[in-house]
């Protein structure tokens, strides 16, 4: 992503209807009660940039080649998801990224406590999993999945936010 202004060439992703179904859920929300939780890759500010990808059997793909055969995305843009659910009037926490929930809510401390049970292939298979969902590598899910809770205005901050 790049800045406000953009230049010649510059794609600008734009996904109207996913402020509609946030600010459909927020108004819902507010009305009658309730929270919702928002995980998933994507980014806090908006701005310039393709995200649009593709994933065949866990690789990367052109996403033009063979249609219907590959998952294809883009990236959640959680900037334009807070602004809708707060212009809804919704209470918005975040977006946080994955690992700063997770760390909040004990992953660490839970896999420790697992580890120090488990057989020493068990023992890996936690840590392995625990780096994967918390760590900034690329490989690691926990900066590139964001989280956004959003509750009706009355109600607590939710844990981990």
């Amino acid at each position: 992503m790049s800045g406000p202004g953009g230049t010649e060439g510059d794609v600008l992703e734009y996904a109207p209807i996913s402020e509609t179904i946030m600010r459909d859920l927020a108004h819902h929300l507010v009305e009658y009660g309730g929270a919702g939780l928002i995980i998933d890759y994507g980014y806090t500010e908006s701005g310039f940039g393709d995200t649009l990808q593709a994933m065949k059997a866990h690789e990367f793909v052109n996403p033009l080649e063979e249609p219907g055969e590959a998952d294809v995305t883009v990236h959640v843009n959680f900037e334009t998801l807070e602004q809708a659910a707060r212009q809804s009037g919704a209470q918005t926490h975040g977006p946080i990224t994955q690992a700063e929930l997770l760390d909040r809510l004990g992953l660490t401390t839970r896999a420790e406590t697992l580890m120090r049970k488990a057989s020493p292939q068990q023992a890996k298979d936690i840590q392995s999993a625990r780096e994967r969902l918390i760590e900034p590598t690329a490989k690691g899910m926990g900066q590139l999945f964001k989280a956004l809770a959003l509750s009706h205005p009355e109600w607590p901050t939710p844990a981990g936010f």
